[in-house]
């Protein structure tokens, strides 16, 4: 039985990643009429890739989601806004420095800049903003605040930051915001915001728990922003 869901998560994987395959495989041959080299390589590869997709996935639905939706309804007993915010905040920070989409992304950014913007450097400041956008959206579900008041006073932020810091970052802030809505950060942290939501009593799940993870892409721009002002 076991060998069998093996096979079975192991094809639903394989499936998931057939259509970008095919995709890519279409061009190489057909249009840039280019072999594919390394064939032990490619099989290999596509192993591996369906592997760590497979065993990846398992983990955050058999580990993190439900700690994570545990932590969100049962962190409201601690009966201190102050520290239920710093708490999240802290989790959200800790999960965007795992977020693979994220590395991927710095190591581009510290490869086409010669070494100019360290990885490591990015990484935390993109992980500190996400916490910040995560501290936005525990504020509005513990005091019901409509997403509007958070929404437009960023965007001005940002709108300004802008204007100020290096043109480089701008494209790099919004980049490394949309990389941490990866396989970690948006289960983990939607199931938390979900848990809080159900156990505040003036607050309502479909209102009040989702828009999360919008604030926290959101924070990443800002704390990015200001880091391409130290490059001035």
């Amino acid at each position: 039985m076991k060998v069998l869901d093996f096979l079975k998560d192991f094809f639903v994987s394989f499936k998931e990643l057939l259509p970008l395959l095919i995709f890519l495989l279409i061009f190489q041959i057909f249009v840039f009429k280019k072999p594919v080299e390394n064939l032990k390589d490619f099989f290999g590869g596509l192993i591996f890739t369906t592997l760590g997709l497979m065993l990846f996935m398992k983990g955050i639905s058999t580990l993190f989601l439900p700690l994570s939706k545990s932590f969100g309804e049962n962190i409201i007993f601690l009966d201190n806004k102050i520290l239920i915010i710093f708490f999240t905040s802290l989790l959200a920070y800790f999960s965007t420095l795992i977020e693979p989409g994220l590395k991927v992304v710095a190591a581009e950014v510290e490869e086409a800049s010669i070494g100019a913007i360290n990885a490591k450097v990015l990484i935390q400041f993109v992980a500190f903003g996400v916490a910040l956008g995560m501290a936005f959206g525990i504020i509005k579900i513990l005091f019901s605040l409509n997403i509007r008041f958070f929404i437009l006073p960023i965007l001005l932020i940002i709108s300004i930051l802008i204007l100020f810091t290096k043109k480089e970052f701008i494209g790099i802030a919004f980049d490394a915001a949309s990389s941490t809505t990866g396989p970690v950060n948006i289960p983990v942290n939607m199931a938390i915001g979900l848990g809080i939501s159900k156990m505040v009593q003036s607050a309502d799940p479909l209102m009040d728990g989702f828009g999360i993870v919008g604030l926290m892409t959101l924070g990443p721009v800002i704390s990015v922003l200001i880091l391409g002002l130290f490059y001035l």
